[in-house]
């Protein structure tokens, strides 16, 4: 017959299993660390650098050795001359640190105030009758509230406006948005666009 003697006491407390199981711990959470945060950070950084470098680095368009600005981010332009991004809700307006919408639903009163203001606004600053179309891009925000392009259409009705104020033919300012207008990705999704703060630079003469 066996005694209590025969099985190994479970409740002893064994320091040198604590030691092992401490050790082996430390051991993987130190290597995962290493190859997580160290190692495999370090070669998407190095692939990034060597394949995309440019969107890598935030697609920024510098001047005279200074940051424009970027071509993923919206930017605030005022003026006649300029051609205008589209409405943000990002903090003040245009704010990456505070990159959001509105939120407000297709039957909010306050929506429909405001798309109601801008269309007037918009119609006002390009010389436009009532009869003509007004892009819900021009009048509405995006999700981001960054978004850096504008529809072709939205900048076709501003271009008039943009080229009487810069004394050049309109001519010349839709060639100009021919040149700054990209397609559909892939081919596929999406609509023709045109990047705001490419187009402006380039009017500039700084593109």
């Amino acid at each position: 017959m066996k005694t209590m003697k025969d099985f190994p006491d479970t409740n002893r407390f064994d320091i040198r299993n604590l030691v092992a199981e401490l050790r082996t711990s430390i051991i993987a959470t130190l290597s995962l660390a290493i190859i997580l945060c160290g190692v495999y950070p370090l070669i998407v950084w190095g692939m990034a650098q060597g394949i995309f470098a440019e969107k890598a680095n935030g697609s920024l368009i510098t001047r005279e050795g200074k940051a424009a600005g970027s071509t993923l981010i919206a930017q605030g332009f005022s003026g006649p001359g300029y051609f205008h991004s589209r409405p943000s809700a990002a903090g003040e307006g245009y704010d990456a640190a505070s990159s959001g919408g509105s939120n407000l639903g297709p039957t909010s009163e306050k929506l429909i105030d405001t798309v109601r203001e801008r269309i007037a606004r918009y119609r006002l600053e390009n010389g436009l009758v009532d009869s003509i179309p007004i892009p819900a891009d021009a009048v509405t925000t995006s999700g981001s509230g960054l978004d850096p392009h504008i529809s072709v259409q939205n900048a076709l009705l501003q271009a008039r406006r943009v080229a009487l104020a810069r004394g050049i033919s309109q001519e010349i300012v839709h060639r100009k948005i021919e040149t700054h207008t990209e397609g559909r990705d892939l081919g596929l999704f999406g609509e023709p666009r045109v990047n705001v703060l490419e187009l402006n630079l380039d009017l500039d003469g700084k593109r």
